[in-house]
């Protein structure tokens, strides 16, 4: 295969992305969004080509997420002071963060059918590749989440938008506690539409290149696996439905299940100030008028986050030392102030993202 980190390819009707990074699960960089971005615009003006399907090499998944070693580079640069520490606004992760979020919003708004297949591992920038397309396919393969509160990030990439619209209280719960979904739970969400075989994904692809979308995707449409986290919305519905961050881990610990529980202590081992942000991004995001508007709320977080503690600390204990011990500061939800939060959503001015709300 080719050593381009992207593979564009017209087949009949269809334009094919191959995102070619297996070894890193096809994690995305900032290259990488650029080549994406310029093939989606030339394809949206092509009446050549019908529909766009996404896919990932390898065995192992679509996409990880972010060149979050990259982004480490930076938020410790930033993190550590001194008089050769950058501007946020001024760091290559912000930059690749800038191009990212416009290329989920072409995704969101795109003009032809686009066809993202979730086979394998799809976590963060990975969802924002995949779960604001047209048609969103998983399979039994699937595992599907967005991880930033355990890295002392934020949900981004349009992810505070797609889990303030899921039904109840379901996105509350997998952005606090950073859970997995697999094919039933993603489906239950929001994040995607359809369940087929992985085995029968070739066959879908070649049928996507002569056959209308909507017909080739309802061609190979299986009943999905049951939703394991909708089989609970009773304790998290009302569980996640309290205003605070505290209220809601107490909630957690009364709740007669195993399963809140557990819900609670993976809670508490997330940064503190990340998820006392991500549930107030949450609630703001439920009214805002569009994926549009959300991302630029994201950018503001994302940008304000290069310069917390805990964004390189979590990258750190997660992904460089791979300790699995971050030390939060704050250490604990009771230490972080509502000037902290505020922070994460303070407007840029003349750096903002600049798309139209």
């Amino acid at each position: 295969m080719s050593e381009a980190e992207v593979l564009f390819e017209v087949c009949d009707g269809l334009g094919l992305i191959t995102l070619n990074r297996p070894r890193a699960i096809n994690a995305l960089n900032h290259s990488m969004t650029l080549a994406i971005t310029e093939a989606l615009r030339t394809w949206a003006a092509d009446p050549a080509i019908r529909t766009v399907a996404i896919i990932g090499a390898g065995e192992r998944g679509l996409c990880a997420g972010g060149d979050i070693v990259a982004i480490h580079r930076d938020a410790k640069a930033i993190s550590d002071g001194g008089p050769a520490a950058p501007a946020p606004l001024q760091t290559a992760t912000a930059a690749f963060w800038r191009d990212e979020y416009l290329l989920n919003d072409l995704i969101g708004s795109y003009p032809k059918p686009y066809v993202a297949i979730m086979d394998g591992i799809v976590m963060g920038g990975g969802v924002g590749l995949s779960a604001h397309g047209s048609h969103r396919i998983v399979t039994e393969r699937s595992q599907i989440g967005m991880p930033e509160t355990g890295i002392g990030f934020v949900p981004d990439v349009g992810g505070t938008y797609l889990l303030s619209h899921t039904p109840g209280e379901l996105g509350t719960h997998v952005a606090l506690t950073a859970a997995r979904m697999g094919a039933g739970d993603a489906i239950a969400v929001g994040f995607a539409d359809t369940f087929v075989p992985s085995a029968d994904l070739p066959a879908l692809l070649d049928a996507l290149r002569t056959t209308p979308a909507d017909e080739a995707v309802a061609g190979f449409a299986t009943p999905a696996p049951e939703s394991e986290l909708a089989a609970q919305r009773d304790w998290i519905d009302a569980c996640y439905a309290a205003d605070t961050v505290e209220e809601i881990v107490a909630a957690l610990r009364a709740a007669d299940s195993p399963e809140a529980t557990k819900a609670a202590e993976d809670l508490l081992a997330k940064s503190p100030v990340a998820v006392k942000a991500t549930l107030r991004a949450l609630r703001d995001a439920r009214t805002l008028p569009s994926l549009a508007a959300a991302l630029t709320v994201e950018f503001r977080i994302t940008v304000a986050a290069l310069s917390t503690h805990d964004l390189a600390e979590g990258i750190r204990a997660q992904v460089i030392d791979k300790d699995r011990a971050p030390r939060w500061s704050p250490a604990t939800l009771a230490e972080v102030t509502t000037a902290q939060v505020d922070a994460y959503f303070a407007p840029l001015g003349a750096g903002e993202l600049g798309l139209p709300a």
